[in-house]
């Protein structure tokens, strides 16, 4: 039902370019869907590896502490696994204006605007990419192991990343399970700063909750790690606005001294080309992380709370209006 609701609405889609994205949408979302079987299916399979059938154990135990532990929805979600032979599940092109830090917006049914646009073929993201970019756009191409349907489908783990290590295995888990939670139309930075505060709270409740003491001041560390750089990429983007907003007419040369100074500072982290669309794809999973920090203090790190009060600000109005709080 929910499929032909889905090929309804790209029935309704003006132009040739709409319809072939759908199409692909609609089609990769199957392909997924035909590849899983139930986790149980695989460990009785005496063609499992070792390997495989140990991470299957280690995700079913991350999942049974997510719904206990986390209060994250209890449902089908990761209860499957599907093989996808590829080393991700999605592309996602971000863009944005060459002198703009803002993302060039990509609005759906039923999921609203977002602040780029997912393919499952790496070929397709590159051919839209390189439209976008005769358009004069900065385009930004990142793999994706996984995504959230929102519940819309039982969501499978994948091979895109089940060999993953715990922690980061926990870390996605708790991630995509947290857009079940609460989604807000047309703001991809509440969304994904929202997940990203529920999967670093959750990797500390696990490993703790697991003895992994050691691992736990590892994890620390590379979130201390994440945040400064996330810090240094939001003073970027601040001193670009304002570059940008300007009357100056030497904005191309100072956005490639501003990116020659991020690129000093973190390597090969950073793109080569300045690029502003790469700024959108780290900001959109940073940017409100510590507003959604102190929400979760205020509510005195009770989970369910948190999340309750996440619902009431994702069904305010405007994006801006939500910024409030």
């Amino acid at each position: 039902m929910r499929l032909a609701l889905v090929l309804a609405a790209l029935a309704l889609l003006p132009g040739c370019e709409s319809i072939a994205f759908y199409a692909q949408a609609i089609g990769g979302q199957l392909g997924v869907m035909r590849s899983a079987r139930p986790v149980e299916s695989w460990l009785a399979d005496p063609q499992t590896t070792p390997q495989l059938r140990a991470r299957l154990e280690t995700a079913r135990r991350i999942r049974e502490f997510a719904s206990r532990e986390l209060a994250l929805p209890e449902n089908g979600s990761y209860a499957s696994y599907a093989d996808l032979r590829r080393p991700y599940v999605v592309w996602n092109v971000f863009a944005a204006p060459r002198f703009s830090v803002e993302a060039k917006r990509e609005c759906f049914p039923f999921t609203g605007c977002v602040s780029y646009r997912g393919f499952f073929s790496e070929d397709l993201a590159r051919r839209h990419a390189e439209r976008l970019e005769r358009d004069g756009y900065d385009v930004h191409i990142a793999g994706v192991p996984a995504y959230s349907t929102l519940g819309w489908f039982d969501d499978p783990l994948l091979s895109t990343f089940i060999l993953y290590p715990d922690t980061q295995l926990a870390r996605l888990l708790f991630h995509e399970l947290a857009h079940q939670v609460a989604y807000a139309r047309d703001d991809t930075a509440f969304n994904e700063s929202f997940a990203v505060t529920v999967e670093e709270e959750g990797v500390r409740r696990w490993l703790r909750a697991e003895g992994r003491t050691g691992e736990l001041a590892a994890f620390r560390a590379a979130q201390a790690r994440k945040r400064q750089f996330a810090a240094s990429v939001a003073a970027t983007r601040a001193r670009l606005a304002q570059i940008y907003e300007s009357d100056s007419s030497d904005k191309l040369n100072q956005k490639t001294v501003e990116f020659a100074r991020l690129r000093a500072e973190y390597g090969n982290i950073v793109p080569m080309e300045p690029n502003n669309a790469f700024l959108v794809s780290v900001s959109v999973y940073t940017q409100m992380v510590p507003a959604f920090e102190r929400l979760l203090a205020d509510a005195g790190g009770n989970l369910p709370a948190f999340y309750a009060r996440v619902r009431e600000l994702s069904a305010v109005k405007t994006a801006a209006d939500r910024r409030s709080f």
